[in-house]
């Protein structure tokens, strides 16, 4: 009997486990069933991918959709448009909402939520709190749970956990892997009048000075060696911390920005003012260049946007007063493609911190690669298409980007989940049909 299949990818340049090799790939049933030469095969769907790259599902650890609370910046819907224009297939996204997510009900609203609204797949943080440690073995574990992130700097409110005794707490109460922001907040406190009395954005790199990031990384990665627990340090900044981690990556995993690989100190600040206010700050060239060298090195484990919008209105503030946070989720993609092009990077190695990184450190349940049996979720490519990023493109209801007007080359042209094109030459095609994404170590749903 002649197979038929759901869809079918034609004549792409597929990245896969032992290579790029020239070949189809058959999916069924929302799984990979075939890879290889498949002539006469019949699909109900034929994508014809003669000069593109065919990359695994491209996943995004980082970013912070709004909702509930902040719905006027960001919500599910939009931040996950966002990213499936982007070309991702999935996205983990943070707790520091109002309320935080720092419960099970919590937990079990925003999937309530995000249900038949989500483009992608996607998973969940829970935050630590003083007032949850006891609760984190069970919350860690929920479906659909990526995990429990801390912030120990940059006066996140409730979601604060500043002094050593509380996080070493954390740390002994579950097993998977922990997320951290990690600056000094005492160190913050102490330095912000820096910031006050300049009254302006180029300053933010002296107040959140190497100093806060370094001191609160090194307590962190003490913290996990006394307790036996692995940790993962999201958004590192500088030379001296990569210095560091190099020596602890059996238990501690690493996450850099595209924003702090590309934009530089003091350029960013004058060139865009708050537009490139963010925490931890964009740094001067010697850290950009100590970044790039850790990603060769093999010490960076993963890449994540840190999509964190806020409105016009909000970024004009008179700095400090203005929100940190800038805009990424669609566009991390394109702008490290245009550094693959650039040669600071193979593709092989982009799709290892966007692919195959996330599912490695986190057990992500059939993503990651191309391989028969894992999830149909593809991410096609133009690697010679020249597109200037502009705001308009942009999903996000903050309606900016920090890259408007920069012209890149490499774009993503189709995002396939699951078997399904949801985007294919900038069109969407719905209903949105994202699904919580599966853990190796979570409890079954």
């Amino acid at each position: 009997m002649r197979e038929s299949f759901d869809l079918l990818i034609r004549h792409g340049r597929c990245v896969l486990p032992d290579g790029l090799v020239d070949c189809d790939i058959a999916i069924a049933g929302g799984r990979i069933r075939r890879i290889g030469a498949l002539a006469g095969v019949a699909a109900a769907e034929t994508v014809e991918a003669r000069g593109l790259h065919v990359l695994p599902g491209l996943i995004d650890t980082q970013v912070h959709f709004r909702e509930p609370g902040l719905e006027h910046k960001e919500d599910l819907e939009s931040g996950t448009r966002g990213a499936v224009l982007g070309g991702l297939v999935g996205v983990f996204e943070m707790p520091n909402t109002k309320p935080g997510t720092t419960t099970k009900a919590a937990i079990e609203d925003k999937f309530a939520r995000v249900r038949g609204r989500a483009w992608c797949d996607h998973a969940f943080y829970v935050g630590a709190t003083a007032e949850n440690v006891e609760q984190l073995p069970t919350l860690e574990r929920l479906p659909g749970v990526a995990g429990v992130k801390v912030f120990i700097g940059s006066s996140t409110g409730d979601l604060l956990v500043a002094d050593d005794p509380t996080i070493e707490r954390v740390l002994r109460h579950g097993t998977r892997r922990i997320a951290f922001h990690c600056e000094d907040e005492e160190r913050l406190r102490e330095r912000r009048k820096i910031a006050e009395d300049a009254a302006d954005p180029s300053a933010h790199p002296l107040w959140r000075d190497v100093e806060s990031a370094l001191r609160a990384t090194r307590r962190v990665v003490g913290l996990a060696r006394k307790t036996g627990r692995r940790v993962h340090i999201l958004h590192v900044t500088t030379a001296e911390e990569m210095d560091f981690l190099a020596e602890h990556k059996d238990i501690a995993s690493v996450e850099v920005l595209p924003q702090h690989l590309t934009l530089v100190a003091p350029e960013c600040y004058e060139r865009l003012g708050t537009y490139a206010q963010m925490n931890p700050p964009i740094r001067e060239a010697r850290h950009r260049e100590a970044l790039w060298q850790a990603l060769r090195e093999g010490i960076v484990d993963v890449l994540g946007s840190d999509h964190a919008p806020h409105t016009r209105e909000e970024k004009a503030k008179i700095y400090p007063a203005s929100p940190s946070g800038l805009t990424g989720v669609q566009t991390i993609l394109p702008l490290m493609l245009d550094h693959v092009h650039a040669g600071r990077l193979t593709l092989q190695r982009l799709v290892d911190l966007l692919a195959a990184g996330p599912a490695r450190l986190f057990g992500l349940a059939g993503k990651g690669r191309i391989a028969v049996g894992m999830d149909g979720d593809l991410t096609l490519v133009d690697l010679a298409a020249k597109r200037t990023i502009a705001h308009g493109q942009m999903a996000s209801k903050s309606g900016w980007t920090p890259f408007d007007g920069v012209t890149v080359s490499g774009w993503p042209v189709a995002t396939v989940i699951r078997g399904h094109v949801v985007m294919k030459d900038g069109a969407l095609f719905g209903p949105p049909l994202g699904r919580p994404i599966r853990f190796q170590d979570c409890l079954p749903a």
